[in-house]
């Protein structure tokens, strides 16, 4: 039915995680969390106001992933969807992340 559809969907598996960062936009920067990461793109978690349009281009920094760019792809009630830019060095940080630092996240229940 998707490809009826022509609904466009993630082929590569992705995990949760919680890799704190920043996000930047020409002039704009905010903290900000990934929630999920896979090999072409992750989900960002934002912690303030960030403008920036389905199509435009971000730099994420953090400690366990280096620089990353990518495509803002969606964005909703401060989530954003990333699609990474591609290259041997961006799937080198991912791969290394996953080999050295990624741990399941806790769920945690509150009442």
């Amino acid at each position: 039915m998707q490809e009826n559809l022509d609904i466009r969907t993630r082929n590569a598996s992705r995990a949760e995680c919680r890799i704190y960062g920043k996000v930047r936009h020409f002039n704009q920067e905010v903290l900000g969390r990934v929630i999920d990461l896979s090999a072409t793109g992750m989900k960002l978690e934002l912690g303030g106001p960030f403008t920036a349009a389905t199509g435009s281009r971000v730099k994420i920094e953090s400690e366990q992933l280096g620089f990353l760019e990518g495509v803002v792809v969606w964005c909703r009630g401060g989530r954003l969807g990333i699609k990474l830019q591609l290259s041997s060095n961006s799937l080198a940080q991912v791969s290394s992340y996953f080999r050295f630092f990624h741990e399941e996240p806790k769920r945690v229940l509150r009442a």
